[in-house]
């Protein structure tokens, strides 16, 4: 790479994002801004990132920082910003928290970076994708919803435990919300190209499935304080190369459909080409009923969420 001639912004120096720019810096592929409301923390983690780059043989710049004016130019901006869901916190309490956050860095965005593609990781990270589009005023393939990226790795990854193969071998599918609300598709998850529903039982394919839509909180759990950060991090800076170096990738994301699936005007989790110009295009799979009927219910949820806690119509 050819240092300052491309820009990712990342926003929000925590677990997340740290991860997701340490990716960015092993991958080479641009300079790299932390942006944190505490200066400091920033710095401190792009100095630390910084300091590795003779070992990574990386040459770009690394520049830690609470203003938005650095931000300026980004080609890429990775919004990982907000809070985590507290003991006693209901789902509307976090929605209002990181909605204001949201509005907040949006603004950020639009002002400074307002050419740039948004990769939102911030959760109820639906939502929250949804109110960055209004918020910027970005066309809508210009923001995107890291999800179904993290929750297809998270099928993959139990897929290849139980047949003992290797992970690159295996191709998730999983559609729907980024939640309980989420929807895998055995039938489009394959293992060197055969389905694995030619290849495991329904038990243990419901059971994977399962693992999958609790996959965050089951880390939670173990943890005991604090939640994934490894692969949200690392999956969102998948999604950024993508729009970098305009891969033209096929991905799961939270996308705004338009009629898509029977939904509108809701951001949920479907395949699509990510390029540079964000979403490329938004692929309509053929679904069973039930199928269909269970993406329908998670898009449905998502929208009385946006009514009703955010006050969208």
């Amino acid at each position: 790479m050819t240092r300052g001639s491309r820009k990712i912004a990342v926003i929000g120096a925590g677990n997340v994002g740290a991860t997701c720019a340490f990716v960015l810096a092993n991958m080479k592929i641009a300079d790299i801004v932390l942006l944190d409301i505490y200066e400091g923390f920033a710095k401190g983690k792009a100095l630390d990132m910084s300091q590795n780059a003779n070992v990574l043989n990386y040459d770009g710049r690394i520049t830690g920082t609470s203003s938005y004016e650095d931000i300026a130019g980004a080609d890429v901006v990775v919004v990982t910003s907000g809070f985590p869901r507290q003991p006693g916190m209901t789902r509307e309490d976090l929605i209002g928290k990181n909605a204001e956050i949201v509005a907040q860095v949006g603004t950020g965005i639009r002002e400074h970076a307002p050419d740039s593609v948004v990769i939102v990781v911030t959760n109820p990270l639906d939502l929250m994708t949804y109110h960055m589009q209004k918020v910027t005023g970005f066309p809508a393939n210009r923001v995107i919803g890291q999800a179904g990226v993290l929750d297809s790795a998270r099928m993959a990854h139990f897929i290849a435990l139980e047949l003992d193969c290797a992970e690159e071998d295996v191709s998730p599918m999983v559609l729907g919300g980024h939640g309980d609300t989420m929807v895998p598709l055995p039938r489009y998850t394959t293992v060197g190209g055969i389905p694995i529903t030619q290849l495991m039982s329904q038990e243990r394919i419901e059971a994977i499935s399962a693992r999958t839509a609790s996959g965050g909180g089951e880390i939670v759990k173990l943890l005991e304080r604090g939640s994934a950060f490894y692969a949200p991090g690392s999956a969102a800076a998948v999604m950024a190369e993508s729009v970098l170096n305009n891969r033209r990738r096929l991905l799961p994301a939270s996308c705004l459909l338009t009629g898509q699936y029977g939904l509108d005007d809701v951001y949920i989790g479907v395949p699509c080409i990510i390029g540079a110009n964000g979403v490329e295009n938004v692929f309509e799979l053929e679904l069973t009923d039930d199928e269909l009927e269970s993406l329908q219910t998670s898009g449905n949820f998502y929208k009385s969420q946006l009514a009703d806690v955010l006050n969208y119509d």
